[in-house]
């Protein structure tokens, strides 16, 4: 029934979607040139590895995150348009529109069992954790909020999300923890 409604949520919208992500792409291209897209493997359900696909928001190079966000990256984290490419990821079958947000592959070998669970169903473009505070967050109440999640999930519960989502982004809270780009490191249990 999830993955129904995914495929749906996402081709019902995709006259929407599409015209914002060639608008972004050429808005990358020019600004940061090739590539236009940025892949990372991330671990997916079971926690088996996936391409995941965002649009580049950083310079190359390898200084520090915060250094290397240019301009219109930080635009485009705060308003979430570096994640439309995802919907991609989400029509093959490799994440869902609400999951625990898919985290590093190294990440894996650090969790708890408890933390680890989160891999007990697909990563999705927002989540649970996302709506309550996204990446001001700390990393043991993003994990527990991920389980929570994990334990409770149902339609009703991701109408709620998605819906919650919009104003989150709207909103603009909660996009970098204090003092980072994006989100510290998860050195391990917490």
């Amino acid at each position: 029934m999830k993955r129904l409604f995914d495929i749906t949520a996402v081709v019902v919208t995709a006259a929407v979607w599409l015209p914002l992500l060639l608008i972004v792409g050429l808005a990358v291209r020019l600004a940061l040139g090739r590539p236009v897209l940025f892949v990372q493997e991330r671990p997916g359900l079971g926690g088996r590895p996936f391409r995941l696909i965002k649009f580049r928001t950083m310079r190359e190079g390898s200084g520090p995150d915060a250094e290397r966000l240019t301009r219109l990256g930080r635009w485009l984290r705060a308003t979430s348009l570096d994640e439309l490419p995802e919907l991609f990821n989400v029509l093959r079958g490799e994440m869902s529109l609400v999951g625990p947000r898919p985290l590093l592959m190294r990440y894996l070998e650090r969790y708890t069992p408890e933390q680890a669970r989160r891999h007990e169903v697909r990563p999705g473009l927002t989540g649970w954790a996302q709506v309550n505070g996204r990446n001001a967050l700390g990393w043991e109440q993003k994990f527990a909020y991920d389980v929570w999640y994990v334990d409770h999930r149902s339609v009703w519960l991701d109408l709620k999300i998605l819906w919650l989502t919009v104003w989150q982004v709207f909103a603009r809270k909660g996009i970098c923890a204090a003092g980072e780009a994006t989100m510290g490191e998860f050195t391990g249990k917490t």
